[in-house]
């Protein structure tokens, strides 16, 4: 969506194909980090953007073990947004397509979802999808794969997927929340880690399990699950029982991986169809932002000249290669500090030098760098008035 938008306000011809009716799916990825917020500012829509419901956080505050302490400091970032916001992602996405909609390039199909590829003498030449009113086929000089960790395009591209591997999955789920909650985002100990998301009525919830462990949980009776998450989080202990059955919660596979390579002449992948993200850190959204503002930047003049290669496509990888490796890389690490978590049952506690290094502000302030700006943030460029195109009043 935030390629389309930018590509139509280039004066490219773009069309974007949305599976579902709407956007209204839960439990997806609505951290919003100040590099998107800055990406937004650069627009000149922030402003309206901050008009819908959210909340925001100069912070985020864990607990291991008894020691608490601040996990990523946003409020000294180099942006104007000091803050992470949280939105529901089809809030997003509306505000996206109805910002796409002021330009007579952008088109958005509904319901229209991605079956395979039309290929011409070895070039991707479009997409076939299947609608209500029969298939669709749309022919293009450039296919788009930004359909997910489970993308469809990626699978029929035949480009190859390398799987780093997780060690986990989450179970996610939605509690009530009530004044005087405490506001950490992060609890682990004694084999249990809770992430917890204030959502402003509700706390969405992700536990972390060992990956592929959710039929031994659900073995275990939803009754032992409530008692493991009011461990975690005594003040949730009355609560639980909004738990009713299974049916409230949603087994997420958590995968990490990235393709060798993105493109082929017709097509790149970008987002999590290009490297999927594991949901620490909530950074899968802001990287795909990222990889969108890098693609439209390198493929606008080339597109609206009808002279696109795959020269143009290897430099979206190449610009958004080291930014995914270095990030996964991170992943990785934190994924095996939360392996070495759940796979114990004794008290878990930070190590006494770090929770010396922790007194100081520095490690917080290089953590909320690297999650709220991250490796090396794109900015948008202001288009020229191409040909068949041109911007909106007051752009």
């Amino acid at each position: 969506m935030m390629l389309g938008y930018l590509l139509a306000r280039a004066g490219i011809d773009v069309v974007v194909l949305e599976k579902h009716a709407d956007f209204l799916r839960d439990f997806r990825g609505d951290t919003v980090h100040p590099s998107t917020l800055e990406v937004m500012h650069e627009l000149g829509l922030l402003k309206e953007f901050l008009k819908r419901p959210h909340q925001e956080f100069t912070e985020l505050r864990a607990q291991i073990g008894s020691t608490e302490f601040v996990t990523g400091d946003f409020s000294h970032l180099p942006t104007q947004c000091r803050f992470m916001a949280m939105m529901p992602q089809w809030d997003f996405l509306n505000f996206l397509a109805e910002q796409a909609r002021r330009y007579p390039t952008f088109h958005l199909r509904m319901r229209a979802e991605v079956t395979g590829l039309i290929e011409d003498a070895g070039r991707v030449a479009g997409v076939r999808a299947k609608t209500p009113d029969g298939q669709l086929e749309t022919c293009a000089e450039l296919a788009v794969g930004a359909d997910g960790r489970h993308s469809i395009v990626r699978d029929c591209s035949g480009l190859t997927v390398e799987d780093i591997g997780a060690p986990m999955d989450v179970l996610q789920m939605r509690m009530s929340k009530q004044p005087g909650d405490p506001d950490l985002v992060f609890r682990f100990d004694r084999g249990n880690a809770l992430v917890l998301l204030n959502r402003g009525e509700y706390w969405q919830c992700a536990f972390l399990i060992p990956k592929g462990g959710f039929e031994e949980v659900q073995q275990q009776g939803i009754e032992r699950l409530r008692t493991r998450i009011a461990e975690i989080a005594p003040f949730l202990h009355g609560r639980v029982g909004e738990l009713k059955d299974w049916g409230d919660i949603k087994a997420l596979t958590v995968r990490v991986d990235r393709l060798r390579q993105w493109y082929r002449p017709g097509l790149v992948c970008i987002g999590d169809a290009a490297h999927a993200m594991s949901p620490v850190g909530g950074v899968g959204i802001n990287l795909a932002i990222q990889d969108a503002v890098a693609a439209a930047n390198i493929l606008a003049r080339p597109l609206h000249e009808g002279a696109v290669t795959t020269d143009h496509l290897a430099q979206i990888q190449s610009r958004r290669a080291l930014p995914t490796r270095l990030t996964q890389g991170l992943q990785v690490m934190l994924h095996k500090q939360l392996a070495r978590i759940l796979g114990t049952s004794e008290r878990v506690e930070l190590p006494r030098p770090q929770r010396i290094i922790e007194r100081s502000t520095l490690p917080r302030r290089i953590r909320g760098y690297l999650l709220g700006v991250g490796v090396r943030p794109e900015h948008v460029k202001t288009p020229d008035v191409y040909q068949g195109g041109r911007l909106a009043a007051g752009e």
